[in-house]
């Protein structure tokens, strides 16, 4: 019984992290992020008016109308044109004073209204004057033209209209305090709270396969590099435990080493079996140049770089390359995995397949070049989504201060414009550093092979967010393009 009820809440457990880790996810696209703060705090701060209006006992429903379309304005576009907490207090209260002016000078020049009454030439007049006074001042706002009405209502029903001119300003300065706060500490610090791959994928395996391995360490290393606390992990599989103690022992001769694993010995221990492990290979050449290259390269990383980089040698005991690099990442506590890309006649590995499957982050490096720097970096999105933040990220990580970075995305008709635009503004504006945004009516195989030589990297999304059926329908795009066609690097990004 007690072990049936602690499996059923370590299932609660695993299916409560799912549940924060997909709420987390949604919550990184800015446009559901402010539409659950207008769902949350819109209606606390109009509540929080009301019971002060409850409270005083003198102040009119009326307050409230413009109040509330006011601090949705506000909220919905917290980067707009009206955005702004002066200008939403001072919009509202030059309204209110203009209707209270207009109403005024209308009853004492032209005539004075029946009771209950709105004077109609004072309602042109506060009109014409709310509009000339805001634009003067540059305060216009939408909702003061709505107090300037209100008021003359409000004259013709109270003897104190000038109170309600009073709590137009005190409400609209308590909506403004609290948006001003919910955008300095929420909005303007999301990439803090919410996107992972700001404060994460720092310690980077790069698994030493294929011909461009130097290259993607490299990528590998000057994404750690971006973090205080990055480090590089390189990882050499072999399929024979005396071959990987012989490699073992020659590495901690130099002192960058790491061993992976239980039960592993350690020390002279460690040495001795080495030592034995190589005679019995009869002094094995090829474990020698191994060695030697992990060593150079390590060394080749903590100068150019300045990043700690340790080596790893693993047994591929299960015959699954991908298994053995996941499993070796978590040992290490490694958060992100640079492979080199590898197709088989033309299709993706099952070793990339594998790793794209994982619940560690992955990239896949196509090294066209031979680069091992890159400045100019594109980076073609379709939404605001958790892989195209770490896209985003990732760019900035490697172009620094003085590259560039262009995020980029394809629409299909000209009307898709404008909303193009601000996805790509809500994406970008929470990263630092050189950032240019492209809106391209193209199809994304084409501007690829277009611009794609104008950059030295490409990021692209694994396209793990789309089911099975709509892949198969549609493959991802770095399936579908051709590298040599693109002429420059490629990475291809999946999150975990």
């Amino acid at each position: 019984m007690r072990e049936r009820w602690n499996t059923l809440l370590r299932r609660m457990r695993r299916f409560e992290r799912r549940e924060v880790r997909e709420l987390r996810r949604w919550l990184e696209q800015t446009s559901n992020l402010v539409h659950l703060s207008i769902l949350l705090i819109v209606p606390l701060v109009i509540g929080l008016v009301t019971a002060l209006a409850n409270a005083l006992g003198v102040l009119s429903f009326l307050l409230y109308p413009p109040l509330a379309s006011g601090a949705y304005t506000l909220f919905a576009n917290p980067e707009g044109k009206y955005a702004s907490p002066l200008r939403f207090v001072g919009g509202l209260t030059a309204g209110a004073v203009c209707g209270l002016l207009a109403v005024e000078f209308a009853t004492r020049v032209f005539y004075t209204p029946q009771a209950g009454e709105i004077h109609a030439i004072g309602a042109a007049l506060s009109i014409f004057l709310t509009g000339a006074v805001t634009w003067a001042l540059d305060v216009e706002e939408p909702a003061a033209f709505s107090t300037a009405l209100l008021t003359l209502f409000v004259y013709s029903q109270i003897d104190n209209p000038e109170f309600y001119v009073l709590s137009i300003a005190v409400s609209s300065g308590m909506v403004a305090v609290a948006f001003d706060g919910w955008r300095r500490l929420v909005y303007e610090q999301r990439a803090q709270y919410l996107y992972e791959s700001t404060s994460g994928d720092d310690h980077v395996l790069v698994p030493m396969r294929g011909e461009t391995a130097r290259e993607t360490a490299m990528l590998g290393a000057r994404l750690a590099g971006a973090h205080r606390a990055g480090k590089v992990v390189l990882l050499d599989i072999v399929d024979d435990e005396r071959v990987a103690r012989a490699e073992r022992s020659l590495l901690r001769e130099h002192g960058n080493t790491q061993l992976v694993g239980s039960g592993e010995p350690s020390g002279e221990q460690l040495d001795s079996i080495g030592r034995d492990a190589l005679d019995s290979l009869g002094g094995n050449e090829a474990v020698s140049e191994s060695a030697t290259a992990l060593e150079e390269q390590a060394n080749a990383i903590e100068t150019q770089v300045g990043v700690p980089c340790e080596v790893v040698v693993a047994v591929d005991g299960d015959s699954s390359p991908a298994r053995t690099v996941v499993r070796t990442a978590h040992e290490a506590n490694c958060d992100l995995i640079a492979t080199p890309y590898e197709t088989h006649h033309g299709t993706v590995t099952s070793y990339i397949r594998g790793l794209f499957g994982s619940d560690i982050d992955v990239i896949a490096h196509r090294s066209t070049g031979g680069r091992t720097h890159w400045r100019r970096v594109l980076v073609p999105v379709r939404g605001a989504s958790a892989t195209a933040h770490s896209m985003v990220d990732f760019a900035t990580r490697l172009a620094g201060k003085t590259g560039q970075v262009s995020v980029g995305t394809c629409i299909a008709t000209n009307r898709e414009r404008r909303g193009a635009e601000e996805k790509l503004a809500n994406l970008v504006e929470t990263f630092e550093g050189n950032i240019e945004t492209r809106v391209s009516q193209t199809r994304i195989e084409k501007f690829l092979a277009q611009h794609g030589r104008e950059y030295d990297l490409v990021f692209l999304g694994a396209s793990r967010d789309r089911s099975a059926a709509s892949r198969f329908i549609s493959p991802p795009t770095f399936e579908r393009i051709d590298s040599d066609e693109i002429g420059t690097d490629v990475v291809i990004v999946d999150r975990n």
